[in-house]
């Protein structure tokens, strides 16, 4: 099963090292939420290993440490003049996953571009019968980068979304679980029915649907949006969040 795993926020700049922090913070957090338990069968994140996956030049491996995370970026940054006012790309790819595993990691953070959203994006494909914390997966990209919105979903829920709800691409939208900014939780209707965590000081994570149910995201996001929960940020932006 493929899935994403996304948290988007408008310009925030940033030096390197705080990114690092944000990075290594995400990363180890990941590797804890996809090991099993003791005596459990191995899961992915007991055994990967992380190297980079830059648009040009070589892979190097990589430790999921501040320091080597701030050479990372630095190295990037390098790399590409475009990163000085949109944000520093960084694309890592796991290795070392049992079969049937795929995990990557892409973000675009650090930058205070007007019209490019800021980004950390998660593609996890896993076997089919493999239950993932979706949930605690986005929980751990809200609480590390405080994002705008986010969400766990794949093509089929945006394809869903697309044809029954009007969604665009560059939008705020939910998937099987969403997360909304301060900003924008306040907007969430009182009688919403579905769980919701509250993330102090974070925003708030709502446990929409089971992986599968495309039906009850379009209607939560249907709900969402015509409560303004779901508005994008203003052009030109000039916060990161709503």
């Amino acid at each position: 099963m493929r899935r994403v795993v996304r948290g988007f926020w408008g310009p925030w700049q940033e030096p390197v090292e705080a990114l690092a922090e944000r990075w290594s913070t995400t990363l180890n957090r990941f590797a804890r939420l996809l090991t099993p338990a003791p005596g459990a069968d191995p899961g992915p994140g007991a055994q990967w290993t992380w190297r980079t996956a830059p648009a040009s030049g070589p892979s190097l491996p990589l430790q999921p440490d501040e320091a080597s995370l701030v050479e990372a970026l630095r190295t990037a940054q390098a790399a590409d003049d475009w990163s000085a006012g949109n944000g520093t790309s960084l694309r890592l790819v796991a290795d070392g996953l049992p079969p049937g595993w795929k995990v990557e990691v892409a973000g675009l953070a650090g930058g205070t571009p007007e019209f490019l959203l800021q980004s950390l994006v998660t593609t996890i494909v896993s076997p089919d019968d493999e239950p993932l914390p979706d949930a605690g997966l986005l929980t751990a990209v809200a609480e590390a980068w405080h994002p705008d919105h986010g969400d766990v979903s794949d093509r089929a829920v945006t394809a869903a979304l697309k044809k029954e709800a009007g969604f665009r691409i560059g939008t705020p939208s939910v998937g099987w679980a969403g997360f909304l900014s301060p900003g924008r939780a306040t907007r969430v209707p009182a009688d919403w029915p579905a769980p919701r965590r509250e993330l102090p000081g974070v925003g708030v994570l709502l446990d929409i649907a089971a992986p599968g149910d495309t039906a009850e995201v379009v209607r939560a996001y249907d709900v969402l949006r015509k409560a303004g929960a779901l508005e994008p940020l203003p052009q030109p932006m000039t916060r990161p969040t709503l």
